[in-house]
């Protein structure tokens, strides 16, 4: 058990020495980090269209639906929607935060506010 866990520490510092030398390969190349941050925030706005039209189909066929049951599904559904748009549009911002306070390289070159 011990030769087990000396042979991991072991690999642990020899394996990730070199890996922590380079540099990231996402920064370094010419575009990537504009095209990796504008495909983020496409993703975002598309994310919070989907939420606009989805609140609206919700709130229609609410509108025109009898049962309770069914009302109760769609305003989950709609819950869960809100829910999701909101997670899209904190985790960027939460990324850039804690990714430089860690010191990850894809977070000092790529944008990930959407605003």
């Amino acid at each position: 058990m011990r030769t087990s866990a000396g042979i991991v520490v072991l690999l642990t510092v020899v394996a990730v020495d070199p890996v922590l030398a380079q540099d990231s390969v996402v920064c370094d190349a010419e575009g990537l980090p504009g095209m990796v941050s504008g495909f983020f925030q496409i993703t975002t706005a598309l994310g919070l269209m989907g939420l606009v039209v989805v609140w609206q189909a919700d709130s229609l066929v609410e509108m025109f639906t009898m049962n309770f049951e069914q009302k109760k599904d769609l305003k989950q559904h709609k819950r869960t929607a809100l829910k999701s748009a909101l997670i899209l549009v904190i985790l960027g911002p939460l990324y850039t935060v804690a990714g430089s306070t860690m010191g990850l390289p894809l977070a000092e070159c790529v944008d990930f506010v959407p605003w």
